[in-house]
């Protein structure tokens, strides 16, 4: 994920094509190790093709991954005739919010933001 963090990088700083040194200069400068093997495979596949429309198709296969966690337990759970799992998941809802306001407490009084 680094190396391909690297080359998007690359790119946004206006190379069109990164080669092998750029990248290995992206992860040095961070103090990451730079895996030539993983590089050059990369640089093997983006070879000859546009990072907007790589991009742009990596969303439209994304797009047709389920990925409804949680929602489709809760839909499920009423099908199956057990009444009691709604209300537990509404409880387990409103304990994850009161941890969250419990988070904001541990701030001491200041913010990184203000």
């Amino acid at each position: 994920m680094k190396v391909i963090a690297a080359y998007l990088l690359a790119v946004l700083g206006g190379k069109t094509s990164p080669t092998a040194e750029d990248i290995k200069t992206i992860l040095g400068a961070v103090g990451a190790e730079a895996d030539e093997d993983r590089i050059q495979l990369l640089l093997k596949e983006v070879k000859g093709k546009d990072i907007t429309e790589l991009i742009a198709s990596g969303r439209e296969k994304l797009a047709s991954v389920p990925s409804g966690g949680g929602g489709a337990v809760a839909v499920a759970a009423p099908a199956g005739g057990a009444g009691s799992a709604a209300p537990a998941a509404a409880e387990a809802k409103k304990e994850e919010k009161v941890e969250e306001k419990e988070e904001s407490d541990d701030d001491m009084g200041f913010s990184l933001f203000d």
